[in-house]
């Protein structure tokens, strides 16, 4: 039955339903075209329910922005699948090669397209291979380092189409576009190849000269660091693809464990190679601070990383870093709104299978892992008091455990009491509704774990390790154990941060910086060691650029502890950084416990906490929002509100953001933004007290005071 008997009569007048058949009409996957199918044929047989859900499918777009791309997986121009990382991927790349100085890629003009056959088995996916390549020149991977790559495993999609090898000319419309990449047409040439090839004019993006990086971070891109494809595989490409050249634009690409994260990034690695960049695909399912600091490692133009972090099971996401300038921070505008603009034209082209692919990507060898291992390892090697710890580790069913074992060795910490259900990759996270250690009961097992142990700490990292969970032992908590606020923890490891610049006797230039919704408890440390201060908005993006930067945090269980190596949140070297603090406070008798103490009265008893409501309808926000900007509530909680700042236009050095900052009278603080990354509205609340109980006291009555104010304009 071809695709559009599946989809019944024509589209006629019906907006959705064209776009849904276009959609059908190039998508690669067997498993979300037999997903559409059946929801276009039950909304032709009058099913409300499945013409709604087609209508929520594609009457939007799901949007490109700073934070990338994020979503729940599904068929739809709204959703996450191999359609829309095909044209983000096409997206990107057009903007490396822009920004470059590179002319554009042409399209390939399309054959008639070939019937697809859906009872082709996928067991000849390869990504690269490394036999071609000069043992003097390639250094053998480890064993492991191939156990997750993603062509050594079948898509998720089982029925997903696959094609018998085609002649290097023939276009790739209505072809697979993650199965085959042999089928691309383009004659490319091995990264490492001549020095001498020609090519496009370099640019601050991807200039080795450039401003960036320190050069000890910077690491040469030597074909060693990397396994060159093989010949056989070069040789399939036609001439419609550009050729690789020695000095090519990097992007480097990284997947975790979620459903599809090695496809999606199998897939853009040959449509990055396609396009004539240096396409350098991470070696295995890893963490996200790992391709972080592959960015910076490989001096890349770019970066992605495949994942969508703590959301639920069913949602993945496509993250972006620029190196330069950028110095592998996630984008910010205005590169988001330019790469937008690049996708948009690419979609509006309206055929994945035009969009140039190519073998000639690279796979990293396990040298960056051991180059991360290494740097992390040193950021607190375990002092004397470490030895005998008894602590409890939880992955979170995610890809910590494997890097974060390897650095617990090197630095010379004892091994955890592992949480072994939740230890191994498992994108269908099946002990937790939300895999977040913020969320309630997620951090369960851990807990139990830690009772039956006896132990003195519990750590977690969220699936991708870039937030990092502490608990420790509490009588007066429920279970006998609480788990600490992002604020605690980060007023922690800012103050080690700062005592650390201080002993080394020169202050000048450094800083601390946190999100404007994180405790302000960050800058009375930065003030009592005389550093700088930073306040950004939220998300590493921006944190990650306050000039100076020593460490930043937000209050969303984000550090960033060591900036030379990675400029993003790291839930692997904080759990390192707050290890050795437990370490060092264990070696005069003192705990984590006795450490929050001391802090308090050193610089205040700072407290925190966070109301939020979660939306089905995320128009509701932007309702409260608007009533809260019309109307501006005179008190909360019986507190007089003395003033807001409205971040919509900008506010001091901030750039403008849906944010609404109330001050009130006691010197308390609310905050209210909707969240980047989920379908809640936030209130951060934030309060000074005399002491450890009298903030806890005020930060009571602070919160039902905001759920009050959210329940008065409309939440």
């Amino acid at each position: 039955m071809s695709e559009q008997d599946a989809a019944g009569p024509g589209p006629g007048d019906d907006p959705v339903r064209s776009r849904a058949q276009a959609w059908l009409a190039q998508d690669p996957d067997g498993q979300t075209r037999a997903e559409l199918r059946a929801v276009i044929e039950a909304a032709e047989s009058g099913d409300a329910a499945a013409q709604a859900d087609l209508t929520d499918r594609f009457s939007t777009r799901l949007a490109f922005g700073t934070a990338g791309l994020r979503g729940a997986l599904g068929a739809g121009t709204n959703r996450m699948n191999r359609v829309l990382v095909a044209q983000a991927a096409a997206g990107l790349a057009a903007y490396v090669r822009e920004q470059a100085g590179l002319e554009p890629v042409g399209a390939v003009v399309p054959a008639a397209p070939a019937a697809l056959d859906e009872t082709v088995a996928l067991d000849r996916v390869e990504v690269v291979a490394p036999a071609e390549a000069d043992p003097a020149d390639a250094e053998p991977a480890d064993a492991d380092a191939a156990d997750a790559a993603p062509a050594d495993a079948e898509p998720a999609d089982a029925d997903a189409a696959d094609a018998e090898p085609a002649e290097a000319a023939q276009p790739m419309t209505d072809a697979p576009t993650g199965a085959e990449g042999d089928e691309a047409a383009g004659e490319g040439t091995p990264a490492g190849a001549d020095a001498g090839a020609e090519g496009g004019e370099s640019s601050p993006i991807d200039s080795p000269t450039a401003d960036g990086p320190p050069a000890e971070h910077g690491e040469p891109t030597a074909p060693e660091l990397t396994e060159t494809p093989s010949d056989g595989a070069l040789a399939a490409e036609g001439p419609e693809v550009p050729g690789i050249l020695d000095d090519a634009p990097i992007v480097v690409i990284g997947y975790d464990g979620r459903r599809n994260s090695d496809v999606f990034a199998r897939d853009s690695a040959e449509i990055f190679a396609g396009a004539g960049l240096r396409a350098i695909l991470l070696p295995r399912l890893l963490p996200t601070p790992v391709l972080a600091f592959a960015v910076r490692h490989f001096r890349a133009a770019a970066g992605v990383m495949v994942t969508a972090s703590h959301n639920p099971p069913d949602d993945n996401g496509y993250k972006v870093y620029l190196g330069g300038a950028d110095e592998g921070s996630q984008i910010v505008p205005p590169a988001d709104g330019e790469i937008a603009a690049h996708i948009d034209r690419v979609a509006a082209e309206g055929d994945i299978g035009t969009i140039p692919r190519s073998l000639g990507f690279e796979t990293a060898t396990e040298e960056v892992v051991d180059a991360y291992v290494a740097a992390t390892a040193a950021v607190a090697p375990a002092p004397a008091g470490a030895q005998g710890l008894t602590w409890v580790y939880t992955a979170m069913h995610g890809v910590g455990w494997q890097t974060l074992s390897r650095i617990l060795t090197t630095a010379g910490y004892p091994e955890p009491v592992p949480v072994t259900a939740q230890l191994e990759p498992d994108g269908s996270f099946p002990t937790v509704a939300f895999p977040n250690p913020e969320e309630p009961g997620a951090m369960d097992l851990a807990f139990e774990a830690a009772r039956e142990a006896g132990a003195d700490l519990v750590i977690a990292n969220d699936p991708d390790a870039d937030r990092l969970a502490v608990a420790i032992p509490d009588g007066a908590a429920e279970g006998g154990w609480r788990r600490l606020s992002g604020n605690e923890i980060g007023l922690l490891l800012g103050w080690r941060a700062a005592r650390l610049v201080a002993e080394k006797g020169d202050t000048s230039g450094a800083s601390l910086a946190c999100s404007l919704v994180s405790s302000p408890g960050l800058q009375a440390v930065a003030e009592h060691y005389g550093l700088g201060f930073h306040t950004t908005l939220t998300g590493f993006k921006w944190i990650s650029r306050a000039p100076g930067i020593a460490f930043g945090f937000e209050e969303a269980l984000g550090y960033l502890v060591n900036p030379d190596t990675v400029r993003d949140k790291d839930g692997i070297s904080a759990a390192v950084a707050i290890l050795g603090m437990v370490g060092e406070a264990r070696g005069s008798g003192a705990t984590l416990g006795d450490l929050l103490a001391e802090f308090d009265e050193l610089f205040g008893a700072f407290a925190s906490d966070q109301v939020s409501i979660r939306v089905d309808d995320v128009s509701q926000i932007g309702r409260i929002m608007a009533a809260l900007r019309d109307r501006h509530p005179e008190s909360v909680a019986g507190v007089a509100v003395d003033r807001i700042d409205d971040l919509a236009d900008g506010f001091d050095d901030l750039p403008p953001g849906d944010v609404l900052r109330l001050w009130l009278a006691d010197g308390s603080r609310v905050i209210v933004r909707p969240s980047g990354t989920e379908p809640k509205l936030k209130l951060y609340l934030d309060v000074r007290g005399d002491s450890r109980d009298d903030a806890a006291a005020r930060i009571a009555a602070l919160a039902d005071g905001a759920r009050a104010l959210l329940a008065e304009y409309g939440g």
